[in-house]
């Protein structure tokens, strides 16, 4: 006899409800995470958004521009005269931060201790780079991260009018009777260098006299503490034009229009042309883009009216104005010319020779 099959079991109505509920809030609760999931991608999504837009939103706040020179010198005044046009090409305010003394260390110190983000800016010189070579502060040639050139400032020899010294001549035999009070930016930059070699391939003596920026030598050259110095065509030529102070040379191969009158050391016989090079670095580790926002801003600032009446009146030459390229190249070259100087000179050793 067979047996029929069981009828299916049907759950009791309390039970089917409560069935009922229990997978409804299972739907729910699976619902529920899949929203909190999206919801957190979204979230994590708009959050890299913002970073990212927050990191290309450059400059996001003022920018400082570095300097070694006290007020009043080359570099300082080169340096605020970029501004109007900086500003307005960038966007944001630009203040100019002196911090004088150590041939560029302190300036050098201050700006490695700033973040690397591109809103500090290091106006350098053949200065820093003679102190970079006498391997001092914290620094390296390869810590530069060239962003734009802005002069080519020729050194003079200068003294004041009422010195008695009508001629290089006349300071050659100065310095052959006593030490020529030579005023310099520190012991080891390249006004102090300038002089040395003259005073080298001339045959006379000279004692060098250190101040914290060009501004100070000025001061004291018109006072009379000091009987001469390698001034910037900019820091002297106010002076020199109305007569205060008299230009024995300059310190080139060519003569420069502002000073038609003016010998240059090569044509009275003398090898020893030096230059101050002003420009503007970043240092490495400053994202690209960075760098070439800042390039493109401070060039800008350079091609200005304000800027450009400023080389005129100065007597510089526009054609200084360069962008990074160029800029690192001349970098590279300076720094070696400096280093093989100061090894000619015997202020700092030459390197061993390999085993």
């Amino acid at each position: 006899m067979s047996q029929s099959a069981a009828p299916p079991t049907r759950a009791a109505p309390g039970r089917r409800g409560e069935i009922e509920r229990e997978t409804m809030t299972r739907h729910c609760i699976s619902t529920l995470r899949r929203f909190i999931a999206a919801f957190g991608l979204l979230t994590f999504a708009a959050f890299l958004v913002g970073t990212v837009h927050a990191q290309d939103d450059f400059p996001s706040g003022p920018i400082d521009i570095v300097t070694h020179a006290s007020p009043g010198g080359g570099t300082d005044t080169t340096a605020r005269t970029i501004l109007t046009g900086a500003r307005e090409a960038l966007g944001t305010d630009i203040a100019v931060i002196p911090r004088t003394g150590g041939s560029g260390i302190v300036a050098m110190s201050y700006v490695a201790n700033r973040p690397r983000d591109g809103h500090t800016v290091l106006a350098i010189t053949p200065t820093h780079l003679f102190a970079i070579a006498r391997g001092q502060g914290p620094l390296t040639i390869d810590d530069l991260v060239p962003v734009a050139r802005a002069t080519d400032d020729p050194l003079v020899i200068t003294v004041l009018s009422d010195s008695g010294i009508d001629d290089i001549e006349d300071l050659i035999a100065l310095g052959r009777d006593r030490p020529i009070k030579w005023g310099s930016t520190q012991v080891g930059s390249i006004d102090h260098v300038a002089g040395a070699v003259f005073a080298q391939v001339a045959g006379t003596e000279l004692s060098v006299v250190p101040f914290a920026g060009g501004g100070e030598i000025v001061t004291n050259l018109m006072g009379g503490s000091i009987d001469a110095a390698a001034l910037n065509l900019t820091e002297a030529l106010q002076q020199i034009e109305r007569g205060e102070f008299r230009a024995l040379a300059v310190m080139a191969g060519e003569r420069i229009e502002v000073l038609p009158d003016t010998p240059t050391t090569v044509e009275l016989g003398y090898d020893a042309t030096f230059s101050t090079v002003r420009g503007y670095v970043v240092l490495s580790g400053t994202a690209e883009d960075r760098v070439e926002i800042l390039e493109r801003g401070l060039l800008a600032g350079m091609n200005h009216p304000s800027y450009l009446a400023y080389l005129d009146g100065a007597g510089l030459n526009r054609s200084a104005v360069a962008g990074r390229e160029a800029w690192g190249a001349q970098l590279e070259q300076l720094y070696g010319d400096a280093r093989q100087a100061m090894i000619d000179l015997g202020i700092i050793q030459p390197p061993e020779p390999a085993p």
